[in-house]
């Protein structure tokens, strides 16, 4: 298969009439530095030669860019306000207009496809409860879209339905996949807005302690969190606040109908979780969503997502036969699963105490690897070649979603944004996937004056410092994009990185190897790290035959292979070889 690299991606968007490359510097010590080269916008025929003559796309080499919609950017302020969500709240604990738009606009910009990205996952798109509850720090609205009040409507703060599609087709254009973020455990909250539902469906106790399955599963998460009977076959009727919504709304035929229809079809029983699953997967054959990312996945049955996994693939295959011209690809429909406290040491097992549960025989590819943020702080080496072990023996066919932050994750990877080069490339050089929560390549701020808890790490996207010059402890913001814009880049073009052998070529230079071959592609590169600057002869010991012309991703510079070595003359100190 023919590679298209770096330096003919850019010749590509060229050929095909979009904008000229815009340079992006900044100012440092007082020197003007040219740091990159902005990406523009891909048109639907470049993005179909990207498909032909390209690089194959392996979940397990993704680069996923995670975002709150509702603080990334505000692409339609007149949606900035529904249901009367005008009440005081905590500090970011309330709406800030972030929408599909917003994310849609920065596509078409190319900031995605400039950082090297592979999939979009967005924090869920449905409907979230209409009034706010106080959570002891400070009333707060369902911005984050994990309190869903209703799975079969778009909330309208974060847009249209119309709107969501646009977005996806917008991302397929460019080659960029969606994951959907899914909840199955829990409604939203109650509210002097949003009733309780029925016993039936849902439980208000007892608290989850976390010392067993048992109190782990069949519990509620926090109080004030209604949690979905997932462990019930037995058929209930539909809540009816939910009935008299749709009613209102005008679509109550219409969404029994659909209901008829797939339990028809499935022969499930009306049962709670089943109801879910069919709201879930509705998205996926209509839009089609590529993969999920599985909300507090430890909090439910795994047979739940035995069940969504096997619905959802029936479902992206119905997208796909009937969408032929839009398809991507022949990956199957992906599923990532946050299991709080999983960490890729531990295999393909978690552990209640008292059960071990394999999430990965139950249609889930990958888990968010809640190590990483302790693994970054070892060496290079140690934490490559360690995790190239893992995924290689005990997790080989399965993978990992690393990250440095999140938007729940107290305890980031360099939460005062100290070291954002160093946690770019160990993030983006790892074995395995990569998850950039949204300000990671910016660094965004993580600690927010007076907000409290989750709150902190989930401020509005930085778009004013990119471009102005701005700073963060001494390192220039758009020198950290343009750090992860080159690795990404990288990343994107060769499957070995993250889905490579790591393999240690020497410890001073420091150099190591990656090498991938499968479905009838090989790949492979050699990257340096800590190298002093100018003046570079290294020895590649049998990675690159003798005549091999290599390009280094970090500065642009080609050169060619001689007696095993290959010499090269750049300012910095990273050096990412990958062939022509």
């Amino acid at each position: 298969m023919k590679r298209l690299n770096h330096n003919s991606f850019r010749g590509l968007l060229m050929a095909f009439g979009t904008i000229a490359l815009l340079p992006v510097s900044c100012h440092r010590n007082g020197e003007h530095h040219l740091l990159s080269y902005a990406y523009p916008e891909k048109t639907t025929e470049s993005a179909a030669l990207l498909q032909e003559m390209g690089t194959p796309f392996l979940w397990e080499n993704a680069t996923i860019y995670f975002l709150l919609t509702d603080r990334f950017r505000n692409g339609d302020p007149s949606n900035d306000v529904n249901f009367g969500r005008t009440g005081e709240t905590g500090i970011m604990r309330g709406f800030e207009g972030g929408d599909f738009s917003g994310v849609t606009e920065k596509l078409e910009a190319g900031y995605f496809d400039s950082l090297g990205i592979t999939a979009l996952w967005l924090t869920p798109y449905f409907e979230q409860v209409h009034g706010f509850t106080d959570e002891g720090t400070g009333d707060t609205y369902g911005y984050h879209g994990y309190w869903t009040k209703d799975w079969t409507r778009v909330d309208p703060n974060y847009g249209t339905e119309a709107e969501l599609a646009e977005l996806v087709r917008e991302a397929h254009e460019r080659g960029i996949r969606i994951l959907m973020d899914v909840v199955i455990n829990h409604t939203g909250p109650v509210t002097d807005l949003d009733p309780v539902w029925p016993d039936a469906w849902v439980r208000t106790g007892p608290p989850c302690t976390f010392q067993s399955y048992e109190t782990t599963v069949s519990c509620t998460l926090v109080e004030n969190l209604p949690d979905i009977r997932t462990e019930s076959d037995e058929p209930v009727e539909l809540p009816e606040d939910l009935l008299l919504k749709w009613e209102r709304e005008g679509r109550l035929a219409q969404e029994l109908a659909g209901l008829d229809a797939f339990f028809a079809r499935t022969g499930f029983p009306r049962a709670p979780k089943y109801y879910v699953i069919k709201w879930l997967t509705d998205l996926v054959r209509r839009y089609g969503i590529d993969g999920y990312r599985l909300d507090t996945a430890k909090h439910i049955e795994e047979s739940v997502w035995s069940d969504l996994g096997r619905e959802a693939r029936i479902a992206f295959m119905d997208w796909k036969k009937n969408h032929p011209q839009e398809v991507l690809d022949d990956n199957e429909f992906y599923m990532v699963a946050e299991v709080y406290g999983y960490g890729i040491s531990s295999g393909r097992y978690f552990s209640f105490g008292d059960r071990e549960v394999d999430y990965f025989s139950h249609c889930i590819d990958a888990m968010i690897n809640f190590e990483f943020k302790n693994s970054a702080h070892q060496s290079f080496e140690t934490l490559f070649s360690s995790y190239s072990n893992w995924l290689e023996g005990a997790l080989d066919g399965k993978g990992v979603l690393n990250y440095i932050s999140s938007h729940d994750d107290s305890h980031p990877f360099d939460r005062e944004r100290t070291r954002p080069l160093e946690a770019g490339t160990k993030l983006l050089l790892c074995p395995g996937s990569a998850q950039i929560y949204y300000g990671d390549e910016t660094s965004r701020e993580l600690v927010i004056p007076g907000a409290v808890g989750d709150a902190g790490l989930r401020g509005r996207m930085n778009w004013e410092e990119i471009g102005s010059g701005a700073s963060r402890n001494g390192i220039p913001v758009c020198e950290v994009l343009t750090h992860y814009r080159r690795l990404g880049q990288f990343r994107k073009d060769h499957p070995a990185v993250g889905a490579g052998v790591h393999r240690k070529l020497s410890g001073k230079p420091y150099l190591f190897s990656r090498s991938y071959s499968g479905q009838g592609y090989e790949d492979r590169v050699v990257v340096g790290l800590d190298l002093d600057p100018g003046r570079k002869r290294l020895k590649l010991k049998g990675v690159f035959s003798n005549g091999t012309l290599l390009t280094d991703y970090y500065s642009g510079t080609r050169a060619t292979v001689r007696r095993g070595k290959v010499t090269l003359h750049t300012p910095g100190k990273i050096v990412l070889l990958g062939m022509e």
